[in-house]
């Protein structure tokens, strides 16, 4: 992790913000080529899960919701974390993860079993090594903040699904949706953590891919369950990351919540662990019936067909963007040995690299070379997202490239005014090939097909 995090904020994909005021809780920025990768694989996701699909439509709510949503949707007393303070060092910790990074056992929700499993474990801070702790206690998770003109504590969403139940009778009413059919969102959500940890993978501030994908009651879900598990793997996949290193994890069912029929994670084997990546639920009808009591509003389905008035069920598979990203550059980092020294590349898939083409002119101080590298690089640069670097010597060129992750570089050299010729150069192979200026279009666009 250490070496991800040092290449992340050398070559400008992740900063740990306000910097120059000594950071703040572990909140991050999303430099130029991170910012780059992560629109990529937004627009990976929708293209897969709702551009291409005629069972799903797009959506985007808002972050700031009516209060009586989360009232409805159990958040407001319900969505707690159990905390636990060391008082010798005052660091503070979630005490069910304490307990299970200590010994290996699972006590959530249960702050009476929490308190005695501390005490009779003699758990000791991971920090000062001492075993003198307060009591276990429930704090709420959501951000909560004031908006003129309401009278009452108003929240930052803890998850972009409240705004798609909340509108939901809007869409069906506007829209000409047949059952099955899902709604997609990419946003922000927000969850007070008591503790942020392993760079991006659990922070503050996040962002969700999600989707509610609604069911009849009486369908036979296990199918369309196991096809949405099946989905996400090729998606994590489609973003570089290998098969083995994915796995399932079913929570057992004393686990589950009251109104889940099954949850799976889909986790990938982070540098610190095999943890949840994406995740995949039945939710019922709790959603829907839940907002339905509590606003008085019909929200039960129409079949145009037959007449037939239900509350659908709902899956419910997400996506974590920023732990997506995390996955894509931890798979996509690789170290090898070239002539006796350490190349460090990002082998990320073609089409997710922030930077495709770079284009240099062999040396900076020929005005011949420069002028046909600029021309070229900016008839590039119309179709693909491209830089142009003269700097430094071609060597440490070609390798900051590829701590990048550019998938190929295009060099103008002193046959490129004789011959028409230019030389391009993969990143994963480091194969040169002497390319017709004429034919270098095509031969960019096939090679970034591959």
């Amino acid at each position: 992790m250490e070496k991800i995090v040092s290449l992340c904020k050398r070559r400008g994909f992740v900063y740990q913000t306000c910097e120059i005021y000594g950071g703040f809780a572990n909140a991050y920025s999303y430099g130029p080529y991170g910012t780059e990768l992560k629109n990529n694989i937004k627009s990976l996701w929708w293209n897969m899960f709702v551009s291409k699909r005629d069972d799903m439509i797009g959506f985007d709510g808002p972050i700031l919701l009516n209060p009586r949503v989360w009232e409805a949707s159990g958040h407001t007393s319900g969505f707690n974390d159990a905390l636990v303070d060391c008082k010798n060092c005052k660091n503070r910790f979630r005490a069910d993860h304490l307990i299970e990074e200590s010994i290996g056992k699972d006590f959530e929700g249960d702050v009476k079993k929490m308190n005695e499993v501390i005490k009779k474990e003699s758990i000791k801070c991971p920090v000062c090594g001492k075993n003198d702790w307060t009591e276990v206690r429930f704090i709420n998770a959501m951000f909560r903040t004031e908006m003129n003109s309401f009278d009452g504590d108003v929240y930052l969403r803890p998850e972009t699904a409240g705004a798609i139940f909340a509108d939901y009778k809007s869409i069906i009413d506007s829209m000409r949706v047949k059952i099955p059919f899902g709604i997609a969102q990419i946003g922000k959500a927000f969850r007070n953590e008591i503790i942020a940890r392993n760079f991006i993978f659990r922070v503050r501030e996040f962002e969700q891919m999600e989707i509610e994908y609604f069911i009849h009651p009486k369908t036979k879900w296990e199918p369309l369950f196991e096809e949405w598990l099946r989905k996400q793997e090729e998606f994590a996949m489609k973003l570089g990351i290998k098969k083995k290193d994915l796995r399932r994890f079913e929570h057992p069912k004393e686990k589950l919540s009251h109104y889940s029929k099954k949850t799976i994670d889909i986790e990938y084997n982070f540098p610190f662990k095999f943890t949840e990546l994406f995740g995949l639920a039945h939710r019922s009808d709790f959603d829907l019936k839940t907002h339905q009591e509590s606003s008085g509003k019909d929200l039960s389905f129409t079949d145009t067909q037959t007449g037939e008035k239900y509350i659908p069920h709902v899956l419910e598979p997400t996506f974590g963007l920023d732990r997506a990203f995390l996955a894509t550059i931890c798979s996509a980092y690789t170290e090898e040995d070239v002539s006796g020294e350490k190349r460090v590349v990002l082998k990320i898939p073609r089409k997710l690299a922030p930077v495709k083409v770079a284009v240099f002119p062999l040396l900076k101080n020929k005005p011949e070379l420069v002028k046909i590298a600029k021309d070229i690089y900016d008839k590039i640069k119309e179709e693909y997202v491209s830089e142009f670097d003269d700097n430094g010597n071609i060597g440490k060129r070609y390798r900051r490239q590829d701590e990048i992750g550019t998938p190929l570089c295009v060099t103008i050299d002193f046959d490129t005014p004789k011959k028409n010729t230019v030389t391009v150069r993969d990143r994963d192979t480091m194969k040169q090939e002497l390319v017709d200026v004429k034919d270098l279009a095509e031969f960019i666009r096939k090679k970034l097909k591959e």
